[in-house]
């Protein structure tokens, strides 16, 4: 399974410059996957892309039909590179050296045990992200583990990851998935069907920040509100690498000045659509949970409790549990 961070490579991005670097003394007939691996690894080197050896071995394994290089059967990586493949090859690795998300060039990426189509700008799921699911799993004690069939909304859908994880575990769970954009939509809608969950789910354009609340009341009562909401401060986007600033959505990432203006939309469209007792689980900054318990003593009229921090595998804090009093 493919874990690395996410970064950029190009795929539909014709107008971005990118260096021409010519696949000098690579010959068809000549090249092994093995060495072709090494020539596109000390390039991506050479220009600043940041993991080299991860970028170079995920595209050509992609070319030759496989998700990681080390799966790559001895049949294949004493194989001779086709004149096709040494093509396609050599065009997905300029993208790469433009910068494109390795997720964006080869389409897909690993997300749980789950293989999810990715097509820009729709945002990247991030490993840490994978967490957040076995968080609502455990600690949802008043909600989900309750409820026979318990009914999520996702705020922020993106590529459907976190909604589409918790509804192969919850053979019985049902959700509602918004996004404000209709590349999210489409793409957790699309990835949705790939899996055979479209069933049980419902996604919906929504901007929680500037669309109705009514049209969701109208779906009822929530067990659990789930968001990995844009949380960047707006002073530390220009910092994100630029594989992030060129091709991943901003509005996926960009949480205003502080970072909390969708998180306290969400906190605020939880006191009016999750049940007694129902759950809120966030990813945010690590510097977010001090800041949510200011927020809270502040607007004590969204009844909401925090139960938890949650620390990443970075040991950052940076998933927050919450529940409504």
């Amino acid at each position: 399974m493919m874990r690395f961070p996410p970064f950029a490579l190009r795929g539909l991005f014709a107008d971005v410059a990118h260096p021409r670097v010519p696949c000098r003394r690579l010959v068809t007939g000549e090249v092994t996957p093995g060495r072709l691996v090494q020539h596109w690894l000390r390039l991506f080197e050479t220009h600043g892309v940041s993991e080299p050896r991860e970028s170079s071995e995920i595209i050509i394994a992609h070319a030759l039909g496989a998700k990681t290089f080390p799966s790559l059967p001895p049949s294949v990586t004493r194989r001779h590179i086709s004149a096709d493949q040494l093509k396609d090859i050599q065009s997905m690795c300029q993208q790469r050296l433009g910068r494109v998300p390795v997720q964006y060039i080869i389409g897909e990426w690993d997300f749980l045990d789950m293989t999810l189509k990715m097509r820009p700008p729709v945002f990247i799921p991030r490993p840490e992200t994978e967490e957040l699911v076995g968080l609502v799993l455990r600690d949802a004690c008043g909600g989900l583990r309750c409820s026979a069939d318990p009914l999520i909304l996702e705020v922020g859908c993106g590529s459907g990851a976190v909604s589409l994880a918790l509804l192969r575990r919850l053979p019985q769970g049902r959700v509602i998935a918004v996004d404000s954009k209709e590349a999210a939509v489409s793409l957790t809608r699309e990835n949705a069907e790939r899996l055979g969950l479209q069933d049980r789910i419902q996604i919906l354009q929504h901007n929680i920040l500037t669309d109705p609340l009514e049209r969701l009341l109208a779906w009822g009562p929530v067990d659990a509100v789930v968001s990995n909401p844009p949380y960047i401060p707006s002073a530390d986007m220009s910092r994100l690498d630029p594989e992030i600033l060129r091709y991943e959505d901003a509005a996926a990432l960009d949480g205003g000045p502080d970072g909390m203006d969708v998180i306290t939309g969400v906190l605020h469209l939880a006191a009016r659509l999750l049940k007694h007792d129902g759950d809120v689980f966030l990813e945010g900054d690590p510097r977010h949970p001090e800041m949510l318990l200011r927020w809270l003593h502040i607007h004590p009229e969204v009844h909401l409790q925090l139960i938890s921090t949650v620390r990443d595998f970075c040991d950052k804090p940076r998933f927050v549990h919450l529940r409504r009093s």
